[in-house]
């Protein structure tokens, strides 16, 4: 009986899923592509991506076993370049012309959203992740009574990031006033949405929310804001913006002597990179921790200690002369929240 490669496929995919793999049907090779966003206001978010997948590239050196056949494996890596339409772009060239069995990609909407999209359009597994679970699900106008057959999510929610946050914030004493700073993008109109974001559960602990709308990212003016938070008196600021935003609002905010107790963003502050480019403009800021050198996980594949994946990456940065730690620089306010520096360069979740 004759079958198709997309029957193949799905024939296999769940055996592909555990092997963190998909089958290259045309020859003896899996190919999997990866999109990440190596360039543009979002690169931290790729920052490690080459790294890892040399690491991969050792984990896989003798292949893997699919169906009871061995299979060499490539990993095809490509630049969203932090653009949804770029992100789209090369999903399809891997899917069309590079011939990939599955896709793996990662870092915010911008990126995984399209990805994630033309993979469901083109029938091809495609995994994602660091991506709240909202802004991927609901931002690509998903149904919960059908979900999606080909795109699969792993990450967690919007719900733990509103924990995270108001479990900080709860350990200061302020007005509980909070100003939002969500974008008009995937992760800001998620963040800002009344129903699945932000206002409502701050609404139920006695929060009040000061959300002066929508604005585009690489705005260079965030009077507005600033004025609408100081009219309300507002001592928390929080919101999900990229790193250039956060460098612009805080400059200005300093500027316009607007000074709040607590300063809780997420996306910008992930990286020590982005920490960095913030200077002095970076002391006492906060953002919750999806991973650090002390957690007490190892690798499925390499079997390696959070611990010793962090001290391999830094002593590779170390040896190319980027002296990127990941350890270092601690800038919380309060104990349940932790540097952003705390966290690796990426994910490194293989």
């Amino acid at each position: 009986m004759a079958i198709t490669r997309r029957e193949l496929i799905q024939s296999v995919a769940a055996a592909a899923l555990v092997s963190a793999s998909g089958v290259s049907f045309a020859a003896d090779t899996i190919k999997v592509g990866y999109v990440s966003p190596q360039t543009g206001p979002l690169a931290p978010f790729g920052e490690a991506d080459k790294w890892v997948i040399e690491q991969m590239k050792g984990a896989f050196k003798d292949g893997v076993t699919v169906g009871g056949k061995k299979y060499a494996v490539e990993i095809v890596l490509k630049d969203s370049q932090s653009n949804p339409k770029r992100a789209g772009e090369v999903a399809n060239d891997l899917i069309l012309k590079d011939k990939v069995a599955m896709i793996l990609t990662a870092g915010t909407p911008e990126t995984a959203n399209p990805v994630s999209d033309a993979c469901e359009l083109n029938q091809l597994p495609c995994i994602s992740s660091v991506v709240p679970w909202q802004p991927w699900f609901f931002g690509r106008k998903g149904d919960p009574a059908k979900g999606f057959k080909w795109t699969y999510h792993i990450f967690w929610g919007l719900e733990d990031v509103i924990t995270n946050f108001t479990n900080g914030w709860n350990s200061v004493k302020t007005n509980k006033k909070v100003g939002g700073l969500f974008p008009n993008d995937g992760d800001g109109n998620a963040w800002g949405d009344k129903e699945i974001g932000f206002p409502k559960p701050l609404s139920t602990q006695g929060y009040s929310l000061t959300d002066p709308g929508r604005f585009q990212n690489g705005t260079q003016d965030f009077s507005a804001q600033i004025a609408a938070f100081k009219k309300d008196n507002v001592e928390i600021v929080t919101g999900v913006v990229i790193p250039p935003d956060a460098k612009t609002f805080l400059t200005q905010a300093r500027q316009q002597g607007f000074k709040p107790k607590v300063i809780t963003l997420g996306k910008a502050l992930l990286f020590p990179g982005a920490i960095e480019a913030l200077g002095d403009l970076g002391d006492g800021l906060t953002t919750e921790v999806w991973w650090t050198p002390s957690h007490p996980f190892a690798s499925s594949l390499t079997k390696q200690s959070a611990k010793d994946l962090a001290a391999a990456y830094e002593a590779s940065a170390r040896s190319s002369g980027r002296s990127r730690s990941v350890l270092r620089m601690p800038c919380s306010r309060w104990p349940p929240m932790h540097s952003s520096a705390q966290n690796p360069p990426n994910r490194m979740i293989w």
